[in-house]
């Protein structure tokens, strides 16, 4: 049992974006208000992101970034760079998806007048009859 919680101990990034992702998943499945829905969905992304980020980090090795050019250095001494990448990515495309996703919200709130989705339905079958 010991041994399970210095595992646990060890790999807390990961247990916290899975944590992160399990709340994310529930505010999006659960809720019927857009805005929480849109909020699910960001916590959903922040969890990736720790996720990539953490499996990107290596204890005791150094970022790559060259502070001092006397000291030689080798490539194993440095972390793999791309797992940040493409949390830089994915952070300008949540950003993006998210401005699409609140300006969706609020022309259906123009148009209905309500931002539950159940209610968004219902006058919508309304309209079409």
């Amino acid at each position: 049992m010991k041994e399970f919680f210095i595992t646990l101990y060890h790999q807390r990034m990961l247990v916290t974006a899975a944590i992160l992702f399990v709340i994310g998943m529930v505010g999006l499945l659960f809720n019927m208000n857009l805005i929480k829905k849109i909020v699910g969905l960001n916590i959903m992304d922040t969890a990736v992101y720790l996720a990539l980020t953490a499996a990107g980090h290596v204890e005791g090795r150094m970022d790559p970034i060259m502070t001092d050019p006397t000291i030689p250095a080798t490539v194993q001494q440095y972390i793999n760079p791309v797992p940040t990448g493409l949390v830089l990515t994915g952070i300008v495309v949540s950003v993006a998806s998210t401005a699409f996703a609140l300006a969706l919200t609020v022309r259906l709130y123009r148009i209905y007048g309500t931002l539950y989705l159940d209610d968004i339905l219902f006058k919508a079958k309304r309209r079409e009859d």
